[in-house]
């Protein structure tokens, strides 16, 4: 997450393979491929997205999803997402994405969390569902919205904002916040800086065809991830680890920044619809 990112798998039914240590194929198992995959930016967080809830941007995915495959809503058995920090208003973030989307409320989904790899498990279990030959079509992905995330900080920083509220003067107020940031220092910046350098250079030569372009209510369309940011090992150099000090290696230059992802997938079986999609990719069983 993390923006949107939607994959479509399709299955098809298995026909007799030749058995290898890893194949497309497996006996009495249907094959699972992925179709399209598309998504909205990658924007930091507090940005374009910052008024949004995280139901919104999936759903402008599942629509952006529709859009690009033609897939009609009602051949959809399941949806499953991920997401790792959950809106209390919405906590079955699929559902409400879901039936934003368009798609039948008679269609169940449910969201999963299982740390970083949230969506990833989504994704899994509608792989899952589809091998099992309980479902024909599954949308599976996530979403997470950093823009608004509940705050729970340390006991230190804690007391230090309670006994801002004390400060009577900015001298003392400002001597205080100096106090939050931490001592570090930053190693791992060439290949951090090698990965948005690459990343411009998709995102200028229009390589990134996944995304697509988001209007967000009472701003601009969102075209494009605004987190890719090239600087320079000198730059980089300057800037302190955030974690174990003072000989951490994770500083804000070297990690991903905050993103507001909304990763999804949809799988069908053989004999679902009659002109299923060209496959992109395959689940390969071990």
């Amino acid at each position: 997450m993390k923006i949107a990112d939607i994959l479509v798998t399709i299955t098809s039914l298995f026909t007799a393979q030749p058995k290898t240590k890893k194949t497309l194929g497996k006996t009495g198992v249907k094959n699972v491929v992925v179709v399209e995959g598309v998504r909205i930016p990658f924007l930091q967080s507090g940005t374009s997205y910052a008024d949004l809830m995280p139901h919104d941007l999936a759903r402008a995915a599942l629509q952006g999803l529709l859009t690009r495959t033609s897939v009609p809503r009602d051949v959809v058995d399941y949806i499953v997402y991920g997401t790792v920090i959950q809106e209390v208003k919405t906590s079955n973030v699929a559902r409400e994405a879901a039936l934003g989307a368009g798609f039948s409320d008679k269609t169940p989904a449910h969201t999963v969390t299982m740390a970083c790899i949230s969506s990833n498990q989504a994704m899994t279990t509608g792989v899952g569902m589809i091998a099992a030959g309980q479902c024909d079509v599954v949308v599976a992905g996530g979403v997470e919205l950093m823009s608004d995330v509940p705050i729970r900080h340390s006991r230190k920083m804690r007391k230090t904002m309670l006994t801002l509220n004390r400060a009577k003067t900015l001298g003392q107020k400002l001597s205080l916040l100096s106090k939050i940031r931490p001592d570090y220092f930053t190693p791992e910046d060439e290949y951090a800086l090698r990965s948005h350098s690459l990343a411009k250079k998709a995102q200028d030569e229009g390589l990134l065809q996944d995304v697509v372009p988001f209007k967000v209510p009472g701003k601009d369309t969102v075209s494009k991830d605004n987190g890719i940011r090239p600087s320079s090992l000198e730059q980089m150099a300057k800037l302190k680890p955030a974690f174990v000090k003072p000989y951490g290696t994770v500083t804000a230059a070297n990690s991903s920044f905050l993103v507001i992802p909304v990763p999804s997938s949809v799988s069908q079986r053989g004999e679902g619809p009659p002109d299923p999609l060209p496959p992109l990719a395959g689940v390969i069983w071990e």
